[in-house]
Parts: structure tokens; sequence; C-alpha cells
């Protein structure tokens, strides 16, 4: 059954033309890695994230990064985010997801209108 929402509704909900969209990130550290290599890994990461108008949600395994106002995250920060955890020696890997949507992550991403 189709679900008929005003558009103020659909605002207020983060549904349809206003779905939000961020992405999921994992770290897997370097083994023997120490507590103060790792601090001044998130620190580096906490300011990349919010130089580039982002923040991110988590803790220092697994979260969420989303946009810092109101909006979507874009593939090319996206991109920009994984390009740096690449280059990160403290890692010995890391999973970015798809863009996925923010508020309700188990549903589909809606394509943008034309």
């Amino acid at each position: 059954m189709a679900t008929h929402r005003s558009r103020r509704l659909r605002k207020k909900l983060f549904v349809d033309e206003f779905q939000e969209l961020g992405f999921e990130l994992s770290f897997q550290y370097e083994e023997g890695q120490r507590d103060d290599a790792i601090d001044a890994f998130i620190k580096r990461f906490a300011a990349i994230v919010e130089s580039n108008d982002l923040v991110y949600s988590g803790c220092d395994e697994y979260g969420l990064i989303c946009l810092a106002r109101r909006g979507s995250v874009s593939a090319e920060q996206r991109a920009m985010i994984e390009g740096w955890l690449k280059q990160q020696p403290e890692l010995a890997g890391f999973t970015v997801s798809p863009l996925i949507d923010a508020w309700y992550p188990d549903q589909p991403v809606t394509p943008p209108a034309p």
C-alpha cells in the first residue's frame, strides 16, 4: 500500500526527495598498534572529516559519516575520505560502504530527480 505524505511531512521524516545519504566505515589497525598512535590517527581523521563539512559518529573501529548540515554526502567526498584512509600507516585495512540512507539505512537509495 502506497503512503501519501505531504511535502512538509516528507521533509520532517527525511524521506523521498529529502533523503540524506552518508556512508559507513570500519577500521582494522596494524597488529601491535599502540594506543597513542591510534589516538593520533583519530585526531587526524577528525580534522580531515570536519574540514570537509562532514561529521563522524561512531568509535575508533566503526561509524557513520554524514554531512555536517542538512543534505547528503557526495560521491566525491566519499572518495576523498577513502583516498585519505589508504595513505594511513596505522591501518591494516578498512571498509567504506556505498552511500546509504543516513536516517533509514535499510531503505534503498532514491535516485535524484531529473
